[in-house]
């Protein structure tokens, strides 16, 4: 029940930001592609395609605040970094069909926000060429 409720409240603060457009085009990439890896490999799931979203959440939203058991305040991008170890975890001990599907859903991340990434690499390596011609070492 609580799962359901985080992903709805996930995918309804996705929608207001990119639009119902988007957010049914982010949804529905994502679920072509894992039926057609499905097809190909004969093993398909939906909860890579729920962790892609939380994925897409946690990059728009870094500092929201979740409070696990009602009690700890955990920031998204701490949830999202242990999401993704274990997501490597995942990768390393399934099977390759399951390798299929994982890598499936995290291409609808990688389609969705290879923009902000390569900008991303861009500013750091602006910045730290700006603080190795100025000598500035501070952050």
């Amino acid at each position: 029940l609580f799962s359901l409720y985080f992903y709805w409240l996930i995918g309804n603060v996705l929608e207001n930001q990119w639009g119902a457009f988007r957010f049914n085009l982010y949804y529905l990439c994502g679920m072509v592609c894992t039926v057609i890896a499905g097809m190909i490999t004969g093993y398909a799931t939906n909860s890579y395609l729920n962790l892609s979203l939380f994925l897409a959440f946690a990059l728009m939203y870094p500092d929201y605040q979740v409070m696990v058991f009602f009690i700890l305040p955990v920031k998204m991008k701490y949830l999202a970094l242990l999401d993704a170890v274990g997501l490597v975890a995942l990768f390393i001990m399934d099977s390759w069909a399951g390798r299929v599907a994982l890598l499936v859903s995290l291409g609808n991340v990688i389609l969705f926000f290879w923009h902000d990434f390569i900008n991303g690499i861009q500013n750091a390596k602006r910045r730290y060429e700006w603080r190795k011609n100025t000598g500035n070492n501070w952050r």
